[in-house]
């Protein structure tokens, strides 16, 4: 099934919408989120924010009074990081969600489509075009070379 251009347009237009509101409740969403980490001893809890930043240090026994500077530093370093870590993870996870919307827009408008049949014979004729196709051939190829290690 085939579409004029103007069905694909407002399709591609419907589809950024879409995708639009979709990104703005992630945000606002992310905005808010935050990830806590207990270390392993029960002593410390440590909460963060979105952009990083501390948002609670909680410690649950009178131990750390006892604790050597460098061992509380530690144990401190240790929740932050983790917290932070996992607040990452939440975020990546969230965004996974929105990879490869440029691509599939792009494809909707441009690949099997009755404007690659309108203008194939143009760009055939365009100087220089057996290069460029080439060229571009060797730039996918050597960029999965390059993923494969």
């Amino acid at each position: 099934m085939t579409f004029s251009f103007a069905e694909q347009i407002e399709q591609a237009m419907a589809t950024m919408a879409e995708q639009h509101s979709r990104m703005a409740a992630a945000a606002k969403e992310l905005e808010a989120a935050t990830a806590s980490a207990t270390s392993k001893d029960r002593l410390v809890t440590a909460t963060v924010g979105a952009q990083g930043q501390v948002v609670s240090l909680v410690f649950h026994t009178n131990a750390y009074r006892t604790m050597a500077p460098a061992e509380l530093g530690a144990a401190i370093t240790e929740v932050l990081n983790t917290a932070r870590a996992d607040l990452g993870e939440q975020i990546a996870t969230r965004m996974a969600a929105f990879s490869g919307l440029g691509e599939a827009l792009r494809a909707s408008m441009t690949e099997g489509t009755e404007l690659d049949e309108l203008f194939a014979p143009l760009k055939a004729m365009r100087p220089g075009y057996a290069e460029a196709e080439a060229a571009e051939e060797r730039r996918k190829h050597d960029r999965q070379e390059e993923f494969r290690g």
